[in-house]
Order: structure tokens, then C-alpha cells, then sequence
């Protein structure tokens, strides 16, 4: 499951290679959900075809291409899948649910071996409207920083255990299983100590384990555990880094002792 520095990862990529390509075509081959009631595979086909890509921004964990028209774009890849960028001829994965063709060459396919990705052609305006149950969104280390203190407000009135707090897409966007266990090590603070119940310097040192793991993860380009590659089929730098994730029993990369588990 791709968690935020995979998909900044990948919208950093889309941007900078899709912004200003025309579509030429659009193929729908899987059973991908589309949000608007009613919408076949032709109009979703139809509705995308000719149109140039102005940009591609992320919400939460939507990815969101400016199509025009203030139109958008809108994927969102759910728990399995993922964005690849593809030569024409490349020989077509079982997993492709949807193919976008562009006239200058090229493909962007989205994979998904299971059935949560959703696409969506929607008026930019109401793009929350759409998709409601992505909403509200919690604090974003990369699109919205935020000082210390003003995480601290958010941090205080949380009676729950930092690690359910952090997978939790209302209170932080877009941290999984992975960086969840990342940040808690570096911030020195055990998975069932609950929010409310932390001293300030304890506060200060999740904040920053936050921002740090987040933005270092992304400058590596995210992990490859599993899977999860690049849209360009690449592996990510950051699994190097990797402290406590999928290493119980291995020596800390500190020195202090083995990785040890403790059931959530």
C-alpha cells in the first residue's frame, strides 16, 4: 500500500512529465468504480479525450489532474494500486484497470490487483462533494505545514494511542503501517501512549519525527517493500533508512540492540 511520500512521489513525477500533454484516447478495461451515478466507461472515455493535462496536484491522497474547463481528474488508487507510465507497445498487465493515450507518445496505465481503485471526472469546485468520505483531512506535512505548537492543539484533545492517531487520514493524511512505526522510534514514544497524555517535549519530538520522516522519505523517493515501485517501474532509495519496519530480530542501524515487536 503506497502511503504519502509514494504518492508525492508519484504527483511530483506525473506533473512534471504529464503537464501539458494532450490525451489522445482513454480505455477502461477493468471493473474501476467511477463516482458519478451512472457513468459509463464511453462517457468517462469521452469525457477525458482531447483534453490537455494543465497539471497534477494531490488532495489528501487523491491525485487530481487539471483537465480544463475547471474540470478535473480526479484517481484515487485506493489500498492496491498504482500508477505506471508505460510505452504504447508495452505488453498490457492483468492488473490495468484504466490506459490514458497521449499524442505525443505514451501511456499512463493504473493497475490495481484488486477492485479499490476509483477514477472520476468532476467539476473542480466539487471535488469534495465527490468524494466526502475523504474528508475532513488532517494536518499534511508536505502541502500544508503546520508550526509545533498549532500540532499540539490538534495532538491534546486525542484520548487514543499515537498509533491508531497516526494511521488515522482525519488527524495525520496519508501514514500507514511503514512510516507510522518510523516515526514513533524516532520520536523516542512507544505505540500505546495516548496523545492527550504527552508533556510538550514529547510533543515537540513526534512533531518533528513527522515532518523529518515524511520529507526524508520523499526526497528517496519513497520504499519498494513488497512491490511498490515508481510510475516509472523504479525502486525507491528510502527502504535503506528503514529502522523498525519488517525488521524484528535485526540489529538496530543505530547499535542499540535488535529491532524488538510489541503486539498493538
Amino acid at each position: 500500500m503506497a502511503e504519502l511520500p509514494e504518492l508525492e512521489t508519484a504527483r511530483r513525477d506525473l506533473d512534471k512529465d504529464l503537464s501539458g500533454k494532450k490525451i489522445k484516447d482513454v480505455e477502461v478495461i477493468g471493473p474501476v468504480k467511477q463516482i458519478v451515478p451512472g457513468a459509463t466507461k464511453k462517457a468517462l472515455s469521452d469525457s477525458l479525450s482531447g483534453m490537455k493535462i494543465v497539471d497534477v496536484r494531490r488532495v489528501g491522497m487523491l491525485l487530481v489532474m487539471g483537465i480544463g474547463d475547471e474540470q478535473s481528474f480526479v484517481i484515487d488508487v485506493g489500498p492496491t494500486g498504482f500508477l505506471q507510465r508505460t510505452a504504447s507497445s508495452d505488453v498490457i498487465d492483468d492488473r490495468t484497470q484504466l490506459t490514458i493515450g497521449f499524442t505525443q507518445g505514451g501511456e499512463l496505465r493504473l493497475l490495481d490487483p484488486g477492485d479499490g481503485a476509483r477514477v472520476s471526472v468532476v467539476a473542480t469546485e466539487n471535488l469534495e462533494e465527490a468524494f466526502p468520505e475523504m474528508l475532513p483531512m488532517g494536518f499534511d506535512p508536505i502541502e500544508e505545514p503546520m508550526s509545533w505548537t498549532a500540532f499540539g492543539q490538534l495532538l491534546v484533545p486525542q484520548n487514543r494511542k499515537l498509533k491508531g492517531l497516526l494511521m488515522d487520514d482525519s488527524f495525520v493524511i496519508g501514514l500507514g503501517p511503514i512510516y507510522s512505526d518510523e516515526i514513533l522510534h524516532a520520536a523516542l514514544l512507544r505505540h500505546d501512549r495516548i496523545g492527550s497524555k504527552l508533556i510538550t517535549q514529547e510533543i515537540r519530538r513526534l512533531y518533528r519525527a513527522i515532518v523529518e520522516t515524511v520529507h526524508n522519505a520523499c526526497k528517496h523517493r519513497g520504499v519498494s517493500i513488497g512491490d511498490m515501485v515508481d510510475v516509472f517501474g523504479e525502486s525507491g532509495g528510502y527502504d535503506e533508512y528503514i529502522e523498525v519496519y519488517g525488521r524484528v530480530g535485526e540489529r538496530s542501524r543505530n547499535g542499540r540492540g535488535d529491532v524488538m515487536q510489541s503486539r498493538v
